[in-house]
Parts: C-alpha cells; structure tokens; sequence
C-alpha cells in the first residue's frame, strides 16, 4: 500500500460500501460507521498490511467483517480508530445518505455470480470464508499462486463491475 491513502479509499469504497450494506439491511447510518471505522483502521494499520496474504480488497473487507461481528455483539460500532486519529465526528444530511444506500444498493451477488466459476469460488473461499490459499489451492488442485491469481483477477473484476455500476 505504498499509494496515497486517498487513491487507495477511493479504488475500495464502493465494495466496502456494498459488502457492508448487503449485512446490515441498508441502515446507511450504520453503513458509513462501518466503512468511516473500517478504513480509519486501515489507515491506522496501513503498515500491517501483507500483499503476500491477499489483496488489499480482502484485507478490508476482513476490517469491515470484524467491525461487523463486534457492531453486533456491542449493538453499536466502535469509532476507537477514529477517536485515536481524531477524526471530528461527520453528521449526514439527507442527500448523503442517499448517496451511500446508492451505493450500498449495488448488487454484490450478482457481480459475484457474473464472474467464472473458478474466480468466483476463489474469491469467495478466500475473502469471504477466510480459508488459506493453501488449503484451497490443495482442495481444487492446482497451485496456491493459481489461487492468488484468481482471487486477483476476481476482486479486480468485481471492482470494475461495481464502479461501472456507480457511475
């Protein structure tokens, strides 16, 4: 993650948003809580981040499940990473939270479903399941660089289908 952070939010924000709203039922409150704490973590913890683990898309996402489970458990996100960066609290008006149910309304199933089979099942076994790349590669029979590369190309994928339908 050598880039500025900005490109770097800008590149994620969509499939953050969309993986996030698909979990909690389009409360766009709740959607921006998790994406605004996911990517202050990110950005707290930008020099943790591993290329060698998986794209930095899985990494987020990984960010936002966890907010999730703890959002769930505490029935309230956690904003530490942004009290720790001291990022001012935002308050949305209504044309912003139209903007991320937009967002969030994208349909992350069906461009999951529109991807091959094999990136599909990688993407989905990787960064959703949070299997190693090891023990795919082992069940499907091939390398775990061929698994690197489906999950690669998958999450590319995904990004472009969903910034195409952002636009």
């Amino acid at each position: 993650m050598d880039e500025d952070f900005g490109t770097f939010y800008e590149r994620h924000v969509g499939v953050v948003t969309s993986y996030v709203a698909r979990r909690v039922g389009g409360r766009p409150e709740l959607v921006f809580d998790v994406v605004a704490e996911t990517f202050a973590r990110a950005l707290e913890n930008r020099a943790q981040y591993d290329a060698t683990r998986g794209p930095e898309v899985a990494w987020l996402i990984g960010i936002a499940r966890n907010l999730l489970y703890d959002a769930a458990r505490r029935r309230r996100v956690d904003a530490a990473a942004r009290r720790r960066l001291d990022m001012a609290p935002i308050h949305l008006d209504a044309e912003q939270l139209a903007r991320i149910e937009e967002r969030g309304a994208v349909d992350l199933r069906g461009a999951l479903a529109d991807l091959p089979a094999d990136q599909r099942e990688a993407v989905l076994r990787r960064v959703l399941a949070e299997q190693p790349y090891t023990a795919i590669a082992a069940d499907i029979g091939c390398s775990e660089q061929v698994v690197r590369q489906r999950v690669s190309r998958g999450l590319a994928r995904l990004r472009r289908t969903l910034e195409e339908e952002n636009a």
